[in-house]
């Protein structure tokens, strides 16, 4: 290994906490832990693709050592200086340990990173011409000419008086979008497509929806070229579009900034939170804490393995194998103290520095494991996320499963966690696609999903409730294919899900047919009306009111095209689902008894009623029989004022007449109805809607109506 000379700036010890690169007055402390190194270096560069540093400082003596932290203080250095880790110690990964000084490290609490990485440099063997029987051979190729920097920052940012819009969860609708896909298309018409910036350009639309809070797809710093892939059918190179690989999780993705990425990252992505909640939107971040980009034993060394692989990964048996939990060839030892608190402080920091307000956790049963991958009943890493002080008030939702069949779908620990609620998803697709005795879980699931959560003392509001997300079909696909074809991804179909619980509507894929076309565009409001009007916090895909399709590919994790961007292109005829999608937010958010904080007891309300009863096309006929389609909701009102409302849902192939019963005021109007052809939201708080005559009404095959007791 070539050494750079020794730097000529003067080095002290310093404090060993906090971590990372801090600026102070007169130079920058540097933190860094490795438990079972024997010697560290520091590295200042100049470039972020310089694979030699313009200066080298070995951390030696007991000084620059306390416990297990090694630190120091480099006077002169201010902020934009480059700077990367190297660590030597044992190299033997049938101990644990895979300490490589050719390689050099990123800090795990880096604030920002420059440059790409190249993987032939980083690999474990650094593709070295031995063949697969040698994967783990410690590599002799230095790394630093492929490898990212890390920036020293200064975080001073002038929020301006920036307060949380902190959205009750009562409130709260959310929208799942990746950064860059949102305004990446040129349709888009933005001056700064697929950055923070071209996202807060689109904050207009994200008012006219209605949307509280959107989800982010991971936002911290991945490798984008990490898949070697090719798409069989153009050739073209596919990479790491959703960003679930983390590598640096205080740094922001700097590709997604027009600012440039030498710390323009950092700052823009701050704009984008302060101008978030000044249109009253929340921020919640996916966040990917069971893996990280380093891989199984034949992956690249880029930080944690470098530093202390046996601490920071859980390790199989020979310990020179990683379990996999995560399905991506490493799992993080989350549960490991040091672990457990690298993970608190990105969150805090997230949190104080960024002002998010939120997290979604990412396959979050991994959190719930221990060193042995055995799932804790109280697992200590779950409770301190739930109890931590600087977290409170912050929203934190669990993808309450992992890739190795842990699923806690209701059972997730923790009364304060809410969950992505697949169970919901799963059932309503069952209905709406014509399945057999599917009332009575959409029945539950409309309810707020009481099976799952009140016997632990949760809420309906502990339950996302969704139809679409990232992975899977979109809702224009949900109803146009029964097949996945994802053929483009280089995987020969054997990637994303084989079962998606979808109904074409009687063509696979695309048709010109009016009637196949009609048929889906009002399934797709069904399956909206359903979402938006059941008790509990619904999540919406980005570009699904807009009719967005990826062609049938379910897993389009490696599409940074047209394929995964929202397509904004012919936007006036898209007009109508837009309305129907911002109108059904809006009579969500204007009606209490649609967003209960409560279950259903089955007494009576303000009006006497019970707060809900259920009914087939028959008042007072059970909906529950196995071959029954149809279910109506007749629910009282839950605050002083409001109306009662009564819902009718009705699945089947054929047109179906309802009773009604007699309103305990006013007259029944029609707010929505799914079979109109034009897609209208019928009713809004100006318009009353259109009075129901008798006490019957016609629903279309496969249809939806709400109707409201108003004068």
């Amino acid at each position: 290994m070539k050494l750079a000379p020794r730097g000529s700036r003067r080095i002290r010890p310093a404090r060993p906490t906090p971590l990372g690169a801090t600026l102070t007055r007169g130079g920058v402390r540097f933190a860094v832990f490795a438990r079972h190194a024997t010697r560290v270096w520091l590295e200042i560069y100049a470039r972020p693709k310089d694979s030699e540093p313009v200066e080298r400082y070995e951390l030696t003596g007991a000084e620059y050592r306390i416990g297990d932290i090694w630190c120091a203080f480099l006077e002169g250095l201010g902020e934009g200086t480059l700077y990367g880790f190297r660590a030597e110690g044992p190299y033997e990964p049938s101990r644990g340990h895979r300490y490589n000084p050719y390689k050099l490290l990123l800090d795990p609490y880096a604030r920002a990173v420059t440059g790409s990485f190249d993987w032939r440099l980083a690999d474990a063997r650094g593709f070295d011409p031995m063949g697969p029987e040698h994967a783990l051979a410690q590599s002799r190729l230095d790394s630093a000419g492929g490898c990212p920097k890390c920036i020293v920052l200064d975080d001073r940012f002038d929020w301006e008086g920036d307060r949380p819009p902190r959205v009750p969860w009562d409130r709260t609708v959310i929208y799942e979008l990746h950064v860059r896909g949102f305004t990446a298309d040129p349709s888009s018409r933005v001056p700064h497509p697929g950055t923070y910036r071209g996202l807060m350009e689109r904050i207009p639309y994200l008012q006219r929806l209605g949307v509280t809070a959107v989800e982010l797809l991971p936002v911290q710093e991945f490798d984008h070229r990490e898949n070697p892939k090719q798409n069989p059918l153009t050739g073209e190179w596919l990479g790491n579009y959703w960003g679930y690989s983390t590598v640096c999780f205080f740094a922001p993705v700097s590709r997604y900034s027009s600012a440039g990425g030498l710390g323009g990252q950092v700052h823009e992505f701050k704009e984008l939170v302060k101008a978030l909640h000044r249109a009253g939107i929340e921020v919640i971040l996916d966040v990917v804490f069971n893996h990280t980009s380093e891989g199984d034993e034949t992956g690249p060394t880029l930080c944690f393995r470098g530093l202390d692989n046996l601490v920071y990964y859980m390790l199989e048996e020979d310990l020179a194998r990683y379990k996999n939990y995560s399905g991506c060839g490493n799992t993080f030892n989350c549960n490991h103290p040091l672990v457990r608190d690298f993970i608190l402080d990105s969150l805090r920091y997230w949190v104080v520095e960024m002002h998010v307000d939120g997290f979604r956790f990412d396959l979050a049963s991994v959190l719930g494991r221990d060193p042995k991958g055995e799932l804790l009943a109280n697992p200590p890493l779950v409770e301190r996320i739930a109890e931590d002080p600087v977290l409170a008030g912050r929203k934190i939702i669990a993808e309450a499963w992992d890739a190795a069949g842990a699923y806690q779908v209701g059972s997730f620990p923790g009364e304060r966690w809410a969950e992505w609620n697949g169970r919901y998803r799963d059932d309503t697709r069952r209905f709406w696609r014509g399945e057999e005795g599917q009332v009575p879980s959409l029945a539950t699931r409309l309810a707020g999903s009481s099976d799952l959560y009140q016997t632990s003392g949760r809420s309906p509001l502990h339950s996302i409730n969704f139809v679409t997300c990232h992975d899977g079909f979109t809702l224009a696909d949900l109803v146009s294919y029964e097949r996945k074809r994802n053929l483009a991804n280089g995987e020969d179909n054997r990637d994303g899900a084989d079962d998606n619980l979808s109904w074409n509507c009687g063509v696979e894929g695309e048709t010109a047919d009016p009637g196949i076309l009609e048929l889906r565009r009002r399934q797709a409001r069904n399956f909206l009306t359903t979402l938006l009007l059941s008790q509990g916090v619904p999540m919406l895909l980005a570009g699904d009111e807009l009719g967005r399709t990826q062609g049938g590919n379910n897993n389009a994790y490696c599409q940074d095209n047209p394929t995964s961007w929202v397509d904004w292109s012919e936007i006036e005829l898209r007009e109508p689902l837009i309305d129907f999608v911002s109108g059904l937010i809006a009579l969500r958010q204007r009606f209490a008894a649609l967003r209960r904080s409560d279950f259903f007891t089955g007494n009576p309300r303000l009006d006497g009623r019970p707060d809900v009863s259920w009914h087939s096309t028959r008042l007072g006929e059970s909906p529950f029989g196995r071959e029954n389609h149809c279910l109506a909701c007749h629910l009282s009102a839950l605050e002083e004022g409001e109306p009662e409302l009564y819902l009718m849902l009705n699945g089947g192939g054929a047109d179906e007449t309802f009773e009604l019963p007699g309103p305990a005021a006013g007259e029944w109007r029609r707010l929505v109805d799914t079979a109109d052809a034009e897609g209208r939201w019928i009713g809004s708080p100006e318009d009353a809607g259109a009075v129901v005559p008798g006490r019957k009404i016609a629903l279309g095959s496969r249809s939806v109506v709400l109707l409201a007791a108003l004068p």
